[in-house]
């Protein structure tokens, strides 16, 4: 009887170290830019989710039959309002909204803005005040160039 040989060639070694080489090169470059990605996802998100707070705080003010810059309550939180509208100041859409870090700047309008894009004004939406009770609040335009 023969002994059966067990293991692989130096050559089978090489060539599986070769492939998953090429593998590696031709994937790596489609992983690297995933953070602008993610960074343009999560800003998308969250001007979603102002949107329909804004629309959400409208409904509940309506329905409650309150005037037009009357405050609000959401889940214990007084929100304050502007034109049927959550207001673009402090207490107003971030209230409702609920963030774990607020970024945003009140120059007539909120800018709200990915910190950590490569350049965070070019990675931002802006929500300004409902201009009327009849006219919801202006949000976007939202720039994911240089997120």
């Amino acid at each position: 009887m023969t002994k059966q040989k067990r293991g692989f060639t130096l050559i089978e070694l090489i060539v599986v170290i070769l492939i998953l080489g090429i593998l590696a090169a031709i994937a790596a470059p489609k992983f690297v830019d995933l953070t602008g990605q993610a960074r343009a996802a999560a800003l998308k998100g969250l001007f979603a989710a102002v949107s329909s707070a804004s629309t959400l705080a409208n409904a509940l003010q309506v329905a409650q039959g309150f005037t037009a810059d009357q405050s609000v309550t959401i889940e214990g939180a007084v929100v304050l309002m502007k034109n049927r509208y959550s207001s673009q100041a402090s207490g107003g859409i971030d209230r409702v909204v609920r963030f774990d870090t607020v970024t945003f700047e009140t120059n007539g309008t909120m800018t709200f803005r990915v910190k950590t894009a490569s350049t965070p004004a070019n990675c931002s939406f802006l929500y300004t005040d409902a201009a009327s009770a009849t006219v919801p609040p202006t949000i976007g335009p939202t720039d994911t160039t240089q997120c």
